[in-house]
């Protein structure tokens, strides 16, 4: 299933192999995160490769232009098919990540999807107003970031399901939506404040969906995310 990513949020490279080995074939990615990439480095993504497997690298990078260019770089050398920034760290980064992106691409190493992350789905109103002294309201703060990633070149965003209607009114059909904080009806929301089920999402417009614990925690974790696209799939209907 494309439009299932699978987060791998486990703290060794044998546990990301074992569900590498269990999902392949089932998903469209596997998302290696800060944990599992400062634990074990490039050798994961590698690994995951070695399975015919796609790989979404989620490290959100956030720096100076320059610094932020050259991870873009290194990515593209491991030849990953996502990688993930902060809008926030403005528009003069996005255009370098997006410069240094193009610039690695050629024939047979396609250059990564670019998604600019907007407001963390751990984050609510309260926390975007009182910690970090955001008054605009956190829908119209998640379209802000998502448009001024367009502008700076980047293929789509990272964002709550809650806010793919009015990051699509505002982007258009040709931006990507990836969204976290989605849960089956079954699973626990966790420490995700804006959620949705599988179906709502892909229903309200997201490209592609990002689901780890309901997954990695299941005693059967293939079985898990074959009830998931279930799920996906009855937004087709």
């Amino acid at each position: 299933m494309e439009k299932l990513i699978l987060a791998l949020d486990v703290e060794t490279a044998e546990e990301a192999a074992r569900f590498a080995d269990l999902l392949k074939g089932k998903v469209g990615a596997f998302k290696v995160g800060s944990q599992l990439f400062t634990a074990n480095g490039p050798a994961v993504v590698e690994m995951i490769h070695g399975q015919g497997e796609k790989v979404f690298l989620d490290l959100k990078f956030h720096d100076i232009p320059n610094t932020v260019a050259g991870a873009v770089t290194e990515a593209c050398r491991l030849g990953v098919f996502m990688l993930t920034l902060h809008a926030s760290g403005g528009s003069e980064m996005m255009e370098a990540a997006v410069a240094a992106a193009h610039k690695m691409a050629c024939p047979g190493r396609p250059r990564p999807i670019l998604l600019a992350v907007t407001v963390l789905t751990s984050l609510n109103e309260t926390a975007l107003r009182q910690e970090l002294a955001i008054e605009r309201p956190l829908g119209q703060q998640v379209v802000h970031l998502a448009q001024m990633a367009k502008r700076a070149g980047l293929d789509g965003v990272v964002a709550s399901p809650q806010e793919i209607r009015e990051i699509r009114a505002a982007t258009g059909p040709g931006s990507l939506i990836v969204t976290p904080g989605v849960r089956p009806t079954w699973a626990a929301a966790g420490d995700q404040k804006r959620i949705m089920t599988p179906k709502e999402a892909i229903e309200a417009g997201a490209d592609y969906i990002v689901i780890g614990r309901p997954i990695l925690a299941a005693p059967d974790p293939a079985a898990a995310a074959e009830k998931i696209i279930e799920e996906i799939l009855l937004a087709g209907h």
